[in-house]
């Protein structure tokens, strides 16, 4: 049997240490093909290049550099490059969490995400630090997750976003499957003035905060164990869709 073909990509470009790691780890369960940025591209959240034209240059065997986003990777390579779809597509090592509302800003998921829209089971893999000593651990996670979901295969419409801990692999205390948790967000608008006297703004703040409940990410994170989450195509809050039914809109 042929091996299963894994489409690789991250937020981070081409040369971040933990796409090379993943990339490394995943050829042990698959034939691996690395589509990723050019430059970094954190928090880009699910953006599409729209306005101006992709190039894509292949740097070595089986690795092309794009100068897009995360999305633009994954939608290149399934929909005009790969020339068959992929079983898989895993998007990381991310440096840096990716928990609770973190998801709706992170290119890391959104590359993964791109791959469940169009039909491919995908992950999303991020070490929690942002000064990570373990992306080894990382990239084994998701060599054991990805083989799970090559078996076993995903439900319709739904992705899953590991976020581990930055530890030795011995030292994990196991796999938690959980729902998203909730970010207290300190950002600040920092107001400067350029040298021509012009005046530029920067988003900046303290590392944000988060509430522990009982079957979040964060709680998975604080037992030192691996969260699994698995994300929704479907934003529509359904348990509320009846007090629209009930007390209509009207023009």
């Amino acid at each position: 049997m042929p091996k299963p073909l894994i489409l690789v990509t991250n937020d981070d470009g081409i040369r971040a240490p933990g796409l090379e790691l993943l990339a490394k780890a995943l050829e042990s369960i698959g034939e691996v093909r690395v589509f990723a940025p050019e430059s970094q591209q954190s928090a880009v959240g699910h953006g599409v290049s729209l306005h101006k034209p992709l190039r894509v240059t292949e740097i070595s065997k089986n690795w092309f550099m794009v100068d897009g986003t995360p999305t633009d990777c994954v939608m290149l390579a399934v929909r005009a490059l790969l020339g068959q779809r992929p079983d898989l597509v895993v998007s990381g090592v991310n440096p840096g969490a990716n928990l609770g509302d973190d998801v709706t800003y992170s290119g890391t998921v959104a590359g993964a995400y791109e791959g469940m829209l169009l039909g491919i089971p995908s992950i999303a893999v991020s070490d929690v630090s942002y000064a990570p000593q373990r992306l080894d651990t990382a990239a084994a996670v998701a060599v054991r997750v990805g083989e799970y979901v090559l078996e076993r295969g995903l439900p319709e419409d739904t992705m899953l976003n590991l976020n581990v801990p930055d530890v030795a692999y011995t030292e994990l205390k196991g796999i938690a499957v959980t729902r998203m948790g909730r970010r207290n967000y300190q950002d600040e608008i920092i107001t400067r003035q350029d040298p021509r006297g012009r005046l530029y703004y920067w988003i900046g703040g303290a590392e944000p905060t988060h509430e522990v409940e009982e079957g979040t990410d964060f709680e998975a994170i604080e037992k030192n164990m691996v969260s699994v989450t698995p994300l929704h195509r479907d934003l529509t809050h359904h348990a509320v869709l009846h007090r629209f039914y009930e007390t209509r809109i009207e023009l």
